[in-house]
């Protein structure tokens, strides 16, 4: 069967992911080493996220708001872990203007050096630590809970598009608590609210579980995760949630007089997810025809493509698939009106199917004079896409019947998105592995992940765990949350286990 993209996912899975953005037009390179140009559909997904995502931060009585871009390099040096994990990443301001050079071409002005460097925001957990130890001065003022929707810079060394970029998009919430009962509540509050937006909006299961020592946030205390396994085995995490004790609070000085008139530091957290759950939603739905875009999100739900043919006819077909548009936009699915788009550019109506394809739009409907006069429509659903005949599964349907059954269709698609996905993730997680070597030799592309005992070491004992996995080119992902009691020896010591890990590759 002749597919529209010209590469597999089996023949190269890497390839066929740039293949995926670049002919579903989800974003291209900008001339900037690690940096891209979203175009239109594809920021159009992460304004859906934006939506969804910011509809569930609202609800938990979190506050957006916005800080500075550039951070003193001093803010950074307050708390040690935090600036060693992220000291290689950072890029610095040092010059504020530029001059002609002796040899022609713009230099940094030597007479223009700051006084103190600037660091491009990687995070901001101490711009916003330096302004909680402002807001916060009692136990009236807690819980303080804000978030900002912005981009961040971290100097990737290895970058690819959406999964890991030198600038991406994302959202961090930043709270501070009086106590670690309710700081850790929060965390916990954070982390559900990714698992759950994972599996319903985006489709993409993911496991949910605390990160083993060696994989926190710098500086934190605890780090969980969301972990979402991608069509080739390996893990993507797709969303991150922080613990941070009260070690920021002490380097920012976030400290408020407690009921008995004490001082006391709070309990931070902050947690995360960014545009790399674009990429995680292509390689957990994409196929070989191109993005396969969960509804929810899709910017355009359904689109209409009338077959004009520069004719007398034309004019009817199009009133025909503006009337269509309207009653579309008039229903509701998901609790939202159905997005709905009409398609009359110029061009063959064939192109522009398959370009809508490509993009992953759920229902694709097509009009010809024929379906004027009969009034019917011609539907499409981007999850089926071809018949037992491989043939395009296009079905007639009568236009009343497809419109009032649009909103159960595109419900369907969705789960049947869910579905897929959740039933190859669960197959792709072998349980009872003994020698990790063996189970991830051999020339199987599509090996998963192992879920394994292990004594969570610490110290030395954790560091020779993360170089005997890092020899096999795997990680430590999380510990499930759902996971079943320990029951036998750790894997890599040998010791007593006393929970389960899941190992895998990763990106």
């Amino acid at each position: 069967m002749k597919h529209a993209l010209s590469v597999t996912r089996r023949d190269n899975f890497a390839a066929w992911y740039q293949q995926v953005i670049a002919e579903a037009d989800l974003a291209e390179e900008s001339g900037v080493r690690g940096c891209m140009v979203i175009r239109p559909w594809g920021y159009g997904i992460w304004e859906r996220i934006q939506t969804l995502m910011d509809a569930r931060i609202k609800a938990a009585g979190v506050e957006n708001c916005y800080f500075p871009l550039f951070i003193p390099l001093s803010f950074f040096e307050k708390e040690a872990d935090h600036v060693d994990g992220f000291a290689k990443e950072m890029a610095v301001v040092t010059h504020h203007r530029l001059v002609q050079g002796p040899k022609g071409g713009l230099i940094p002005d030597p007479e223009s050096k700051l006084e103190e460097p600037l660091v491009v925001r990687p995070t901001s957990e101490t711009v916003i630590g330096a302004a909680m130890s402002r807001w916060v001065q009692s136990w009236r003022d807690l819980p303080l809970m804000v978030n900002q929707w912005a981009n961040v810079v971290r100097w990737e060394m290895r970058t690819r598009m959406f999964l890991r970029t030198t600038e991406f998009l994302w959202q961090e919430g930043h709270t501070a608590h009086a106590t670690r009962d309710d700081a850790m509540a929060e965390t916990m509050r954070a982390l559900e609210m990714y698992r759950a937006f994972a599996e319903g909006p985006l489709a993409m299961p993911v496991v949910a579980g605390e990160k083993p020592e060696n994989e926190r946030f710098p500086g934190a205390v605890a780090t969980f995760s969301i972990e979402a396994m991608m069509q080739d085995g390996k893990a993507l995490q797709a969303g991150t949630s922080h613990y941070l004790g009260t070690g920021f609070a002490e380097a920012s000085g976030i400290r408020y007089q407690d009921r008995e008139g004490t001082q006391q530091y709070a309990h931070t957290t902050s947690w995360g997810v960014s545009t790399r759950m674009i990429g995680g939603v292509i390689m957990t739905h994409g196929d070989d025809d191109g993005l396969r875009c969960p509804p929810q999100i899709a910017p355009h739900q359904i689109i209409i493509i009338p077959m004009l043919r520069e004719t007398e006819e034309d004019d009817a077909i199009l009133d025909y698939c503006r009337a269509l548009l309207s009653d579309l936009r008039a229903i509701s699915a998901f609790g939202e009106p159905v997005r709905a788009h009409l398609d009359a550019r110029a061009g063959k109506a064939s192109g522009k199917r398959w370009a809508w394809v490509k993009k992953g739009a759920p229902i694709i409907v097509e009009v010809g004079p024929r379906d004027v006069a009969s009034g019917n429509v011609a539907a499409l659903r981007r999850d089926q896409l071809y018949r037992e005949d491989g043939k395009v599964g296009s079905a007639f349907l009568a236009r009343d019947a497809f419109v009032a059954g649009a909103a159960a269709q595109l419900e369907a698609i969705q789960a049947a998105l869910h579905a897929e996905a959740k039933a190859r993730m669960e197959a792709n997680i072998t349980r009872g592995v003994t020698d990790l070597a063996a189970h991830f030799a051999g020339d199987d592309k599509v090996i998963g992940w192992a879920e394994v005992q292990w004594a969570r070491p610490s110290g030395a004992a954790l560091d020779a765990v993360v170089e005997q996995i890092k020899a096999l080119k795997l990680t430590m992902r999380n510990v499930p949350s759902d996971a079943a009691p320990a029951d036998g020896p750790c894997i890599f010591t040998g010791e007593p286990a006393v929970e389960r890990i899941l190992v895998g590759r990763a990106y």
